[in-house]
């Protein structure tokens, strides 16, 4: 499959945001030395989750740029998490708004990036991106 701009744009972002969540698994870990958790088994399980979870990420955001579905699918799933993501950051209990709208924003990005890539390589292989 050939590569395009678009399905290297989408990966990227995928890419950053893989990036993000080991970041996240970094201060985390951090935390966990610190002796700021309450529970550490329940800290170590979280933590291996998120490094889980920045790998995967990063794979779907190689994969797309490769032009693989299987990495189109898995981004998708993964914008349609942040979104649920950002509306409890931003509807919740202890809401913050801004912080909701900052994971809101990529996520949205990069859920249309990657429809838009799905569509154009269904169009490429010459299959119908509205056949159901």
């Amino acid at each position: 499959m050939r590569h395009d701009l678009l399905s290297t744009i989408a990966g990227g972002f995928l890419v950053l945001e893989g990036i993000g969540i080991a970041v996240l698994a970094v201060m985390q870990a951090g935390a966990i030395f610190g002796g700021d958790t309450a529970v550490i088994d329940t800290a170590l399980a979280l933590l291996v989750l998120t490094v889980i979870c920045a790998a995967a990420v990063v794979a779907f955001g190689v994969a797309v740029m490769r032009g693989r579905s299987w990495g189109r699918s898995g981004g998708i799933v993964t914008q349609l998490l942040i979104l649920a993501i950002a509306l409890g950051a931003a509807t919740g209990a202890y809401a913050h708004p801004l912080l909701g709208l900052e994971l809101a924003v990529p996520a949205i990005i990069t859920f249309v990036l990657l429809v838009a890539a799905a569509r154009k390589s269904a169009k490429a292989e010459g299959a119908s991106p509205d056949a159901p």
